[in-house]
């Protein structure tokens, strides 16, 4: 299957004209360039470029096996690297235990660490298999060693390549945590998975560059820099041009890129092997020496269109195809050999054709491989526990130090705010490796005083003050996690993820799927929200929407309502992070924070004792349970959160009407705790399920369906607040659940009449 820049490849390789051999090995520094007035020369040695041109080679010809195999139904993916071959360099001249995060045209960069890794190895030792692997990754084959047949993605543990499948960038807040973890965090977690003198490689689109995302993770390199923090990263800006059929414009990205403050900025414009090397070698130098940022402007072109279905010329004229021909880097460095004498033009084409011979046929061996057979092996990575961390524990001794002599089981009566501050302390103390990060949680321990404390009793590195920009919390803390971190990070308010939400989606969740469960997040994402707050609020405050935590495939969440329940959840979320690489978010209802009574003043029905770690109760926290309330057997009322405290005083009211009922608090929201929920549905001929949240895309919805699907459901019904966002002030009540409508509606389940209600 001819392509048209393979034909122009060979007809200019052919027509160049053999010069007398000129051997030359040393290109003497510019010395009007700053980072080589030492007089340091940076070498281009015949092998260098040999091994440039091979991964650039390599990474051509699978472009043409992935629109070959396509073509016979066996390939499924066809965004190439054909033109953006510079970004061998990179793989050329930097480490193989340098974590690299990439874009999705980087093959050139793929071939190359495979090739140096496996010029690292002692005789009987095996090597990567390049070209197959990435032939099993486009197939879809179970055996593909980046992700099990689950996505075409550039990634292997053994070569440091993290799997990324973002095409806007919301990889750059990662990149960002990840070096400032391992330039600024080894007293937190020493034994990373990277030597110290490792830097961060993240590369990206010129289009990518204009995201949000992107945007926001450049402004948290600068401020970090700005800071005096360490951040060893080259952010490597692959810059093509265009973004599917949208041209940048003429020197935006150069401005864009060189305005950064902080960030040291190299342009490799020249796909010479030279000086494309000399440039590359330039930039990842600085960052390893300054442990500094600096951004590689990589001038590159895109042929073949942006994948194989887009129609080039449907946006580009033939004649703007033909001139980016001229600048294939594969041809600079086919030249390059031939004008210095390292090989004719003969043994050039001889070595290209060579290396396709050898993808040919490896992407005819990979026909027939096995792909996922059931929904069970697709899943498997979201479900099976990662290698477990060691589990420290907290010992007697150090907790009377950490606590004053003051322990917290010894304070009495504890709000909701006050169980989750405890048990963040010991946490902490029980994990080391343990950082809190966020808005305000540090110096003002946080708005509503949670984090209060942590600060002072563990210092600033592990207790972190974050710029307001969620992308970058989560980001850093997604970053933290590759390292050996525990990321704890606070998301202020629940309207405040919604901005930031697929660095929970797209990154978090996705990592472990499409690395096969090489590669893991573990994290605890605490977050204040859901609504009820009294003389504050209004929607960026009192949000009640759950539904997107709820539709991202293998996060867990978990509402503690009770102060009894909240360090047993807590400690349970730390454990899933720990033992099974989860992500995990703890959704604090920030209206029962400091609430004390249930019923009446002084009650104090919605506080508790402190159980310390490994208090029996921690069993009872373990995913999947669910707590209790009541013994009545006439109505069964579901809720979570909120809904506790208010179905309990609606419980009371009903007991006036010769109503018994049983509450039951599902603390787990997803997974949803199904079997828990349908053992104790069987005991009951009537259901209300209480949901604080939206009658669309509410919690509801899954609890009736579960119960729906389990066969012969009871009678049901469910009440919830409206659609609506939650306005401020005193109309808040007109949208959100209450007592009242509990009531009602328990009521009118109870009367006569078969069927289901909803409300």
């Amino acid at each position: 299957m001819s392509e048209p820049i393979d034909d122009f490849f060979r007809d200019r390789v052919r027509s160049l004209a053999a010069e007398a051999a000129r051997p030359r090995d040393a290109v003497v520094a510019d010395p009007s360039d700053p980072s080589d007035q030492a007089g340091r020369t940076d070498r281009t040695g015949p092998g260098t470029v040999l091994a440039l041109f091979d991964a650039q080679a390599q990474s051509r010809h699978l472009d043409f096996a992935a629109r070959w195999l396509q073509s016979r139904a066996e390939g499924f993916y066809t965004i190439g690297s054909a033109g953006h071959e510079a970004n061998a360099a990179l793989g050329l001249l930097t480490r193989v235990d340098d974590p690299a995060l990439l874009h999705y045209r980087s093959g050139g960069f793929y071939a190359a660490r495979a090739a140096r890794h496996a010029a690292s190895l002692s005789p009987g030792q095996s090597a990567t298999q390049p070209v197959r692997d990435v032939l099993l990754s486009l197939t879809s084959a179970v055996a593909d060693p980046m992700s099990g047949g689950r996505h075409k993605v550039f990634g292997h543990p053994v070569l440091h390549i993290v799997p990324q499948t973002s095409t806007i960038g919301s990889h750059l807040p990662r990149a960002v945590g990840l070096a400032y973890t391992l330039g600024s965090l080894r007293g937190v977690q020493p034994d990373m998975p990277w030597p110290p003198e490792a830097i961060v490689v993240c590369s990206f689109g010129d289009a990518s560059l204009n995201h949000s995302t992107a945007q926001g993770a450049f402004n948290a390199a600068a401020y970090l820099t700005h800071r005096g923090l360490a951040v060893p990263l080259l952010l490597v800006c692959e810059d093509n041009g265009i973004g599917i059929s949208t041209r940048t414009p003429t020197g935006w990205t150069e401005q864009a890129l060189r305005r950064l403050p902080g960030l040291g900025y190299v342009d490799a414009a020249d796909p010479e092997p030279d000086r494309l090397l000399a440039d590359v070698r330039r930039a990842v130098d600085t960052v390893r020496e300054t442990r500094r940022p600096t951004v590689l402007h990589l001038r590159t072109v895109r042929f073949m269109g942006h994948a194989g279905s887009d129609v080039e010329l449907g946006y580009r004229s033939r004649g703007e195809i033909l001139a980016d021909y001229e600048r294939d880097p594969l041809l600079a460095t086919a030249g390059y050999l031939a004008r210095h004498g390292i090989l004719s033009p003969e043994q050039v084409l001889e070595r290209y054709e060579s290396v396709g011979e050898r993808v040919r046929s490896e992407a005819e061996a990979v026909l027939g491989e096995r792909r996922l057979r059931d929904r069970a092996e697709v899943v498997r990575p979201l479900r099976t526990p990662a290698a477990p961390r060691p589990q420290s524990q907290v010992v007697a001794a150090d907790r009377v130090t950490t606590w004053a002599g003051a322990l917290p089981e010894a304070q009495g009566a504890l709000t909701l705010a006050q169980a989750v501050n405890a048990a963040l302390t010991d946490v902490m103390l029980a994990h080391p490796h343990a950082v809190v990060l966020g808005e305000d949680v540090a110096v003002k321990g946080g708005v509503y005083g949670v984090t209060r404390g942590l600060r002072k009793r563990f210092g600033g590195a592990r207790v972190l003050d974050t710029l307001l920009d969620e992308q970058t919390i989560l980001g850093t803390a997604l970053g933290a996690a590759l390292a050996g971190v525990l990321p704890l990070p606070e998301i202020q308010y629940l309207a405040y993820l919604h901005n930031a939400e697929d660095q929970l989606r797209g990154e978090a969740a996705s990592l472990p799927f499409f690395s096969d469960g090489s590669y893991r997040n573990p994290m605890v994402v605490r977050i204040a929200g859901l609504a009820y707050q009294k003389g504050f609020g209004g929607h960026f405050h009192n949000d009640n929407s759950v539904a997107v935590l709820r539709d991202i495939p293998g996060l867990v969440l978990c509402v503690p309502s009770h102060p009894q329940d909240a360090p047993a959840l807590l400690r349970e979320c730390v454990a899933l992070a720990e033992r099974d690489g989860r992500v995990c978010v703890y959704l604090e209802p920030i209206a029962l924070y400091h609430s004390r009574d249930l019923h009446e003043p002084g009650d104090g029905g919605w506080t508790a004792t402190y159980p310390p770690p490994g208090d029996p109760s921690d069993r009872a926290g373990r995913l999947g349970t669910v707590r209790r309330h009541g013994t009545g057997t006439d109505l069964l009322m579901v809720t979570f959160g909120n809904g506790v405290p208010m179905a309990l005083r609606a419980a009371r009211r009903l007991e006036a009407e010769q109503v018994a009922c049983t509450l039951l608090d599902l603390r787990w929201l997803a997974p949803l705790p199904v079997e828990e929920l349908l053992a104790e549905a069987r005991r009951f001929e009537r259901i209300l399920v209480v949901d604080e949240t939206r009658a669309g895309g509410g919690v509801s919805e899954g609890v009736l369906a579960a119960l729906v699907d389990a066969g012969d459901p009871p009678r049901l019904a469910r009440v919830t607040s409206a659609d609506s966002f939650v306005p401020l002030g005193p109309a808040a009540a007109h949208v959100l659940l209450s007592e009242d409508d509990i009531v009602r509606e328990a009521l009118l389940l109870l009367g006569p009449g078969p069927g289901q209600r909803t409300s």
